[in-house]
């Protein structure tokens, strides 16, 4: 044990590597459905920080793996997080997350009184409640004092797991259709025209009839495809190939329009055929589809668009994404131009700007060391942690500034985050390792009951009083809870139980304003013990 000790005390990073492969392997492990996933790389950093505290990375290896999960996942999701808050549902998630908030603070108050703990230490379970590193940060420079670190050290594991199995035991309960989180956003069927109202009349005048959501990927016309051109005449027993998001809307266009005819269109590829092509031309990322221009000549339909494992929803306003896989109907002439057109570089789908990363990591670091005046506490900093996710919000609503394209393709965003949560993990557990055991010898046992209380009391309001009181989807309620009890493991977790990109939309869009609330109360309990 000494010679291992001496070994991972000189080699830094092999030990923080050792904690990330021992850290997936046991998060890997599953018991019952439950596993702990990247959230693992926690403990295992702790068990290596209380054996070898020397071998310890430093404190900026954390916060840049911090960065690098925050800053991708702030530019793929910011356009979704402002569309959030300008919609009813978003602004009644973030009341929701304030409500949670405010309880875990009560009870914070409340534990600081009646326990007689220092107003550093508490206000540093409260940021390992939460599994904040920024509002620990935060903590520790309004006290001027490391308290705060040892209450989040000891704090931070209960958070974390706390908030998973509460998540797990809400789940057994209430028992979702999973399978609903993975399914197809396209579906599609062949109807051939038969009704006497529709026969005569246009594309346009017929697509006016369907229900919200359908649309009209190719024609059949006699014994030829075509392109759904809006002023084309539909004759009886013409086909249509339409396009929705579930089978029940298409299934009420077949009513209106007449019978099935699946094959009729779809078997014939001669002149009309399916092609897939990867978007990888930089100035094609951030178009919308409605403004997307082919070269003159070229007719294609897009029928679906996927990014990463997600099929997303057609409209207008769908904006192209680096790496997005794009399905058209056009004629198998037009094949090799379509294909120049979009790029279709496999490699292009990793690849992306450092520039705008280094520019968009820069401006979110500026703006967490920025003060901002607080009336009755002074001046409080978001911290670079939550100042790059404010940033990358702002960056990823614009899209792209000029030359710079802040988007990044899913693949390489995926790499990013998962990466830098990896690093941050275990950094935070290989520093916490030595503080934590001391702590827990000594008063663990009623600093961790305090801890656990506050988690609980941060956990539960939204998944009690989301799913019985606001009868809120499952996915948007793992994805708010996430968002509140704020660690990037409780996220993966949770979108592990539940793959649907809604639990990443609703955590990135309670996770920016919980994490400024998450600071200003904890300067608050700082002051109040002042």
């Amino acid at each position: 044990m000494e010679t291992l000790t001496a070994f991972l005390t000189h080699q830094p990073l092999l030990a923080l590597f050792l904690v990330v492969a021992s850290g997936y392997a046991i998060g890997a492990i599953n018991i019952r459905g439950f596993s702990l996933g990247v959230g693992a790389v926690l403990f295992s950093g702790l068990f290596i920080g209380a054996i070898v505290p020397a071998s310890q990375p430093p404190a900026m290896v954390g916060t840049l793996g911090l960065v690098m999960f925050l800053y991708g996942l702030g530019v793929q999701f910011g356009r979704q997080f402002f569309a959030g808050l300008a919609g009813k549902a978003g602004r009644r998630y973030n009341v929701l997350a304030v409500i949670a908030l405010g309880t875990a603070a009560l009870v914070a108050t409340v534990e600081m009184m009646v326990m007689d703990v220092s107003a550093p230490m508490m206000a540093g379970l409260f940021a390992g409640s939460g599994t904040n590193a920024a509002t620990m940060q935060a903590a520790m420079e309004a006290a001027g004092t490391k308290e705060p670190a040892i209450g989040y050290s000891v704090a931070f594991p209960f958070g974390l797991v706390g908030a998973i199995l509460c998540m797990y035991v809400v789940q057994l309960f209430l028992k979702p259709n999973i399978e609903d989180a993975s399914k197809s956003g396209l579906e599609t069927l062949e109807v051939a025209i038969h009704a006497e109202e529709i026969v005569g009349r246009t594309l346009a005048e017929t697509m006016a009839r369907m229900p919200k959501g359908v649309q009209a990927l190719a024609v059949r016309i006699g014994n030829e495809n075509r392109h759904p051109e809006p002023a084309l005449v539909l004759g009886a027993d013409d086909v249509l190939l339409l396009g929705g998001v579930d089978k029940a809307s298409l299934e009420s266009a077949r009513e209106v329009l007449g019978r099935h005819a699946a094959g009729r269109l779809v078997s014939d590829r001669t002149t009309m055929d399916m092609l897939h092509v990867f978007v990888s031309k930089p100035h094609l990322v951030g178009t919308r589809l409605a403004d997307l221009k082919f070269p003159d000549g070229i007719q294609a339909t897009i029928t679906h668009v996927q990014r990463g494992d997600t099929e997303m929803l057609m409209g207008p306003d769908l904006l192209l994404e680096g790496g997005d896989r794009v399905g058209l109907l056009t004629r198998r002439a037009s094949f090799p131009a379509v294909r120049k057109f979009f790029g279709n570089s496999i490699r292009g789908t990793s690849e992306f700007s450092y520039i705008s990363l280094g520019v968009g990591m820069v401006l979110g670091s500026l703006l967490g060391v920025l003060p901002i005046p607080v009336p009755g506490v002074g001046t409080m900093k978001v911290g670079v942690a939550g100042g790059t996710l404010i940033g990358a919000l702002v960056l990823g609503r614009l899209g792209r500034l000029g030359p710079l394209t802040w988007m990044m393709p899913m693949s390489a965003n995926l790499t990013l985050r998962n990466f830098g949560l990896s690093v941050f993990l275990a950094q935070v557990g290989m520093s916490s390792g030595a503080p934590f055991v001391e702590v827990v010898a000594g008063s663990g046992p009623v600093l961790l009951a305090a801890g656990a209380a506050i988690l609980l009391a941060l956990a539960l309001p939204p998944l009690l009083i989301g799913h019985f009181v606001m009868r809120m989807p499952f996915e948007d309620l793992l994805g708010v809870t996430a968002g509140v009890t704020g660690s990037p493991a409780i996220l993966a977790y949770a979108f592990r139980s539940f793959p649907s990109e809604r639990v990443e939309i609703c955590y990135a869009m309670i996770f920016p304003a919980a994490t400024v609330t998450k600071i200003i109360i904890a300067q608050l309990i700082v002051a109040a013990g002042g």
